[in-house]
């Protein structure tokens, strides 16, 4: 650009030493311009801006007067100088308004300068003209950009530098998210076409710390070697039935410039779907890269769908915090047991956040929350005792109708699983399905079926596809599916349920017109205008078998 710049000074003094006898103070000012000295040269330009005096020779004079002052790092007298000239018709006029525009991105007058760039006409000019605009503003604020978007999106410069400044922020607000789309225009439409009959699952988990890494290497007790191992299985499931799929897998080493990388590979970027990462941070940023490169992307594992929100293709494979408050509020009121209840919950982050947005529902619900404070193992013997849970004491004596306890916790659970072992009362108790893997808990044992369990993706174990599914993934590893395989399972089958040559792979119009899916492995799904899975019953059990409440 600076190159370009003065080989234009240097045009202009030629033109002038053809067109008239040049001064000799205004020849001194061209040489004290030529070697750098802005500042001897500024004031012999000066001389030269009366117009009826010295005609179009003032024009050129406050034009050099402008370059000298840019130049000497003093923006507002370049201002002062350029702004008569570049308001003028004259054979300069465009470079003219370039050099204006420079002389307002040095004064830190951004809309003034942008201003000036929207009147230059001439090609050459107005490339150079829009390579300062991204120069200038590819670190400015994300706020500024998107408020001027609308006024400013014809220059190129400026689009340019909007990307890169939504895209160096892990998350983005509804509002940018909206320009970027805005911005991408015909191109992001592009993106989203169908290249081919191919569903293309990218996976990227994080499966080692950093450095090198071979997902061969991971301990197979992992969770995430354990929930790749479903993701894998179904993948191959599927070629075995003839369908075209393709699976790319990435470690994201819990690195997160490691994952800035990645992110820039061919094989993501062709993706139909992304699965994972599982950690916040990671998240954060693969789904602002899903958001601008429209591809659906899937969080296999979370609950917590708040960052989520305000997204177009980032989903819970999971039902949300307030979809599974929802499903309890739902099955406490078709049991009709009473409206007085207590809740428990653990440290996790879900556990909590569901805690406290369920005791306000329960309560603009119509129930009576008499107790909601936080367990751990140590103190969740007190917190039942303190409802009325006590050896030797029946239902009638009672303090709640029901109680639920909010924890994945083994140590939380166990203990409870102990005193209701040794009392005789009925009272209903409502925890997570993950009890239901617990090998310390044999329900069929208890004095009455107090235990009900919370839907969260839960696998439908009685199905014929589950037990086809337990008995192929043992012939093959020599054990049976962890909880985590299942899930990776039947987030395969979900996804190719829902995108495909033969339902297309416009993955959310899909989602939203099925409604109800039922799972192949699972007890359902429901998607429609929601990124996480509304469906949560809740389950009691019947001679060994789970059943939704009705």
């Amino acid at each position: 650009m600076r190159k370009y710049f003065l080989m234009l000074c240097a045009f202009f003094l030629v033109t002038l030493t053809f067109a008239q006898t040049i001064p000799a103070d205004y020849q001194k000012a061209q040489d004290f311009l030529k070697s750098k000295n802005y500042w001897e040269a500024m004031p012999l330009f000066r001389e030269f801006l009366d117009a009826e005096k010295y005609g179009n020779l003032a024009n050129y004079a406050a034009f050099h007067l402008g370059e000298a002052a840019y130049r000497a790092n003093q923006p507002e007298q370049a201002i002062e100088a350029l702004k008569p000239i570049a308001s003028k018709v004259w054979t300069k006029s465009d470079e003219s308004n370039y050099l204006l525009a420079l002389a307002y991105f040095q004064n830190q007058q951004n809309v003034e300068a942008l201003r000036a760039i929207k009147k230059v006409k001439k090609d050459s000019v107005k490339e150079l003209a829009e390579d300062a605009t991204f120069e200038n503003l590819k670190k400015t604020s994300a706020s500024f950009m998107v408020a001027n978007l609308q006024e400013f999106k014809e220059n190129k410069g400026f689009g340019a530098a909007l990307k890169v400044v939504l895209e160096s922020q892990t998350i983005l607000s509804a509002t940018e998210r909206a320009a970027y789309y805005e911005l991408q225009g015909k191109r992001a439409d592009s993106q989203n076409q169908v290249k081919d009959l191919v569903l293309d699952i990218v996976v990227i988990l994080p499966f080692t710390g950093s450095g090198p890494s071979s997902i061969s290497a991971i301990d197979p007790s992992n969770f995430v070697f354990e929930l790749y191992q479903g993701i894998d299985f179904a993948v191959s499931r599927l070629k075995e039935e003839g369908k075209e799929v393709t699976l790319k897998t990435f470690d994201s080493k819990r690195d997160l410039d490691h994952l800035q990388e990645l992110l820039s590979d061919p094989d993501i970027a062709k993706a139909d779907v992304i699965i994972g990462p599982i950690y916040p941070d990671e998240v954060d940023i693969v789904s602002t890269y899903a958001e601008t490169s429209k591809i659906p992307l899937i969080h296999p594992l979370s609950n917590l769908g708040e960052r989520f929100e305000n997204t177009q293709f980032s989903y819970l494979f999971r039902p949300s915090v307030a979809s599974i408050s929802k499903g309890v509020v739902d099955a406490l009121r078709k049991q009709n047991w009473g409206q007085k209840v207590a809740l428990g919950y653990s440290s996790s982050s879900r556990d909590e956040q569901l805690g406290l947005l369920l005791t306000d529902q329960l309560t603009s619900a119509g129930f009576s929350v008499v107790d909601a404070q936080q367990v751990n193992r140590g103190n969740v013997i007190d917190f039942l005792q303190k409802q009325g849970v006590r050896t030797g004491m029946d239902s009638v004596e009672l303090d709640v109708d029901q109680i639920i306890l909010l924890t994945d916790d083994p140590s939380i659970a166990q203990p409870t699983f102990g005193l209701m072992e040794s009392v005789t009362t009925s009272v209903p108790f409502y925890v997570m399905d993950s009890w239901l893997g617990f090998n310390f808990a044999n329900y069929e044992m208890l004095a009455f079926p107090n235990f009900h369990f919370i839907s969260n993706n839960t696998p439908h174990f009685q199905a014929e596809a589950m037990q086809q599914f337990k008995e192929n993934f043992y012939a093959k590893n020599l054990e049976y599916p962890s909880l985590n395989t299942t899930l990776g399972r039947e987030l395969i089958y979900w996804v190719s349920n829902n995108m495909g040559p033969s339902k297309g792979f416009d993955f959310k119009r899909n989602l939203d017109q099925a409604v109800f899916q039922k799972g192949k492995v699972t007890w359902g799904f429901n998607f429609q205008n929601s990124n996480n899975n509304q469906y949560v019953p809740v389950f009691s059990m019947e001679a060994g078998e789970l059943k939704p409440v009705q």
